[in-house]
């Protein structure tokens, strides 16, 4: 297999991670020279990936935007198209395009510590030619979904439905909802964000769901966000509006979790005043779960409320007996009609893209291994992975995530090691989940990921501003932290 290109730093994944991390890297490690290989022909990872109707941001840009790059639109929630151009003019004003490789599916990643480098095998999605690439630091910003399929339950009687069935991560341009009666199955943050989209050309969509969801209506528009833009310099008001955000959002997940009774009281009938009075708010709106066990979705406008309201959309909660040649019969037995289905099902994950890690001639299973810092994976050195909040924006971590690297790097270089590496010391850590919540595709996937103690820095905060301070300023030394030097004798320090 042919070794393509050496480079110091290698990001695998360009959606907002991997972007993200590039601008860092130029930004603070300038000397570095670095690659992204990207498996898809575009970048914007999920955002190329998704097409479906209404597809937009789960959190408010200006925490979901880069910290480097202000969010200009008015607009607080952000369609695909529109976060898609934002990634991409963010990587023509630093001249990150030019450093992206389209096409190359990574597979497997060997470390030799005689070397102190990475090789990379990555397969080449148009010829499936395979190559390598070596790199002295190896940055996987892959997110943690399966871009290949989402998760599609085995419903029995699929094959007698006479109208066509979609998973919304196989959405393409052919699918006809205009005048269509539709069923979508599922309660989360997709279905939210199909159902006010589908409902403005269907005949009717109907939401089956086994259990309810907190949804809460916010305005789509920032009014102070756009009062400071028209009086303060854009960078200055930017970040007024973002710690203003990231502070309510700390704020609403601390109350949610110390007073979730009250919490769930709040949004409850806050869900009960978007829909009136007569509307059976307790079956449909009243989670049995406690607020933030599972993600809050988020109604921009209260189209998703709208829709309800205007009866072009209903919601039915009841369990799946079958489908059927109509449509679907509920375990109550009414039968639900439909032209078309859309099982927003939920996802499947896969760490690393399914990326497979060895050490010296060694396998790693990296579901054995102990989430540094919610970043590093114990006894693989040189390797960072780029992992963002459950319960807060996703760049408000990575772009920390990046920034931690590249103090690691410049550490690295300053006293001449070439190795690092964290180490589980002393007596041993109790294993704990890495991912926080208790969602279907995460329930799903946990066996996959690292495993977390109650320790730092085996754990992280999950809280921006305490992150802030332990991956922003803290310092990068720590007892469990192994250097080395690439010499005759290396030493550990």
């Amino acid at each position: 297999m042919p070794v393509e290109s050496h480079v110091d730093v290698l990001i695998v994944g360009a959606g907002i991670s991997g972007i993200g991390a590039a601008y860092h890297l130029q930004d603070k490690c300038p000397g570095k020279t670095y690659l992204i290989v990207e498996r898809r022909q575009n970048l914007g990872g999920t955002w190329d990936l998704f097409r479906y109707p209404g597809i937009r941001s789960d959190s408010d840009m200006y925490t979901f935007g880069y910290s480097f790059r202000p969010w200009k639109q008015p607009e607080v929630v952000a369609s695909g198209d529109a976060i898609l151009s934002y990634l991409r003019e963010t990587t023509e004003a630093y001249g990150i395009d030019e450093r992206i490789r389209y096409g190359l599916h990574v597979m497997r990643a060997a470390w030799s510590s005689r070397d102190a480098q990475w090789t990379v095998y990555a397969r080449k999605e148009d010829t499936g030619e395979d190559v390598g690439v070596t790199c002295n630091f190896l940055f996987m910003c892959a997110g943690y979904y399966d871009y290949d399929e989402g998760y599609a339950p085995d419903f029995e009687g699929t094959e007698r439905f006479a109208g066509r069935i979609i998973h919304p991560q196989n959405w393409t341009d052919d699918v006809v909802y205009e005048e269509q009666r539709i069923v979508v199955i599922g309660s989360g943050a997709t279905a939210v964000t199909l159902i006010p989209e589908l409902a403005k050309k269907a005949a009717h969509v109907t939401m089956l769901q086994r259990s309810p969801t907190y949804v809460v209506a916010k305005p789509g528009q920032d009014r102070v966000a756009n009062w400071l833009r028209e009086r303060l310099p854009e960078r200055f008001a930017y970040a007024i509006t973002r710690w203003k955000n990231v502070l309510y959002m700390m704020f609403m997940y601390w109350y949610c979790r110390a007073k979730p009774d009250h919490a769930k009281a709040l949004l409850v009938r806050e869900a009960r005043k978007m829909l009136g009075g007569d509307y059976d708010v307790e079956t449909h709106f009243t989670p049995r779960y406690k607020p933030w066990d599972q993600r809050v979705c988020l109604d921009p406008d209260g189209d998703f409320f709208g829709a309800i309201r205007s009866g072009c959309a209903s919601v039915v909660t009841d369990e799946i007996d079958c489908f059927t040649e109509k449509g679907i019969r509920t375990a109550s037995g009414e039968e639900l009609e439909a032209d078309l289905i859309i099982t927003a099902t939920g996802l499947e994950l896969k760490f690393l893209g399914g990326l497979e890690v060895e050490v010296d001639g060694k396998p790693i299973n990296l579901p054995d291994t102990f989430a540094y810092k919610g970043m590093m994976c114990s006894d693989v050195p040189n390797m960072a992975l780029s992992l963002g909040y459950t319960n807060a924006s996703w760049t408000l971590k990575s772009d920390l995530t990046a920034e931690y690297v590249c103090r690691l790097l410049n550490h690295m270089d300053s006293r001449g090691y070439a190795c690092c590496c964290p180490r589980v010391k002393g007596p041993s850590l109790e294993a704990e989940s890495m991912l926080a919540l208790s969602a279907g595709y995460i329930e799903r996937g946990r066996h996959k990921f690292p495993k977390e103690a109650s320790v730092a820095p085996w754990r992280l905060h999950q809280n921006y501003a305490l992150d802030v301070m332990a991956l922003r300023y803290a310092s990068v030394k720590d007892d469990v932290m192994e250097f080395e030097r690439l010499q005759a004798n290396p030493g550990h320090v």
